[in-house]
């Protein structure tokens, strides 16, 4: 009968974050399957797991993978782990994953820190809609031609980039996406020195060219979605609504308001009620 295999997040930084669960799994498995021995050695020395390591990362993983199923089709319970954060996001565990669904093998993934939804819940961006794009290429013309893919996209953008790329990244970020959008960057989390900011595209470009720290360790880029005509319409209605009901009633405001922008009065009435119930809350 075969094993399991466990798809275990670790930190990102602060030990901390290690969940039981996490130290119970890695502890209970016959093997851990590891980006880095080295890394994730002292990390199981601080819990105190002996449970033994083998490699798998890029470089191995397609010729690793036959001997890691099969020890799982014997009934050794396996758990992959990447040097930090949830595997398979930007690291390796995707070939062994995939291996393991063909040869029906339960996979159980066991939670935890994940950089990019870490960024994602801290700058301050809207996140009911998002994807991650990973790392841009460090060929800036493919850089280029990726984010001019990306550019008409109204979803939250998330990517992983290095502290040696950074200022070319976002540089060429304000270049398509301008330098008006809004961006969340997100340093070194749950680290000593942990950097979140919220600002333009072109304010970040200023910001981390003039501060050297800024171009070192682990970053997180969140990005605003563009903006439609329907985003643009919405927040004018917004702020002639805003300042129309400094001085009228909902119902003149909204009739008024439906008068000069030619929308249906019912729908300024709405947005109208809904401004006034936000402003007494």
């Amino acid at each position: 009968m075969s094993a399991q295999l466990f798809v275990v997040a670790t930190p990102i930084g602060h030990l901390d974050d290690m969940t039981y669960r996490a130290i119970d799994v890695l502890k209970s498995v016959k093997i851990i399957a590891a980006e880095d021995t080295r890394t994730s050695a002292q990390l199981l020395k601080h819990f105190n797991i002996q449970t033994p390591l083998t490699a798998c990362h890029d470089h191995n993983e397609s010729n690793k993978i036959d001997i890691l199923i099969q020890r799982l089709l014997k009934g050794e319970d396996m758990a992959l782990i990447s040097d930090a954060g949830t595997p398979l996001i930007s690291d390796p565990g995707f070939k062994l994953v995939r291996a393991a669904q063909e040869h029906n093998i339960r996979v159980i993934p066991v939670p935890g820190a994940c950089a990019a939804i870490a960024a994602l819940s801290s700058v301050g961006l809207p996140s009911d809609r998002f994807s991650f794009e990973g790392f841009l290429s460090s060929k800036q013309t493919q850089r280029l031609a990726s984010l001019e893919k990306l550019k008409d996209e109204t979803q939250t953008l998330i990517f992983y980039e290095a502290p040696h790329r950074i200022v070319d990244s976002v540089s060429d970020m304000a270049k398509v996406f301008g330098a008006d959008r809004p961006v969340g960057f997100a340093r070194e989390i749950t680290k000593t020195f942990e950097t979140i900011k919220k600002m333009t595209l072109g304010e970040l470009v200023e910001f981390i060219a003039n501060d050297h720290h800024q171009q070192k360790g682990e970053i997180v880029l969140v990005v605003g979605g563009a903006t439609t005509e329907k985003d643009i319409a919405q927040e004018k209605l917004d702020q002639l609504l805003t300042r129309l009901l400094q001085d009228l009633s909902v119902k003149a405001a909204s009739q008024l308001a439906a008068d000069l922008t030619g929308i249906k009065k019912k729908i300024a009435y709405q947005r109208a009620l809904e401004l006034t119930q936000d402003q007494a809350e």
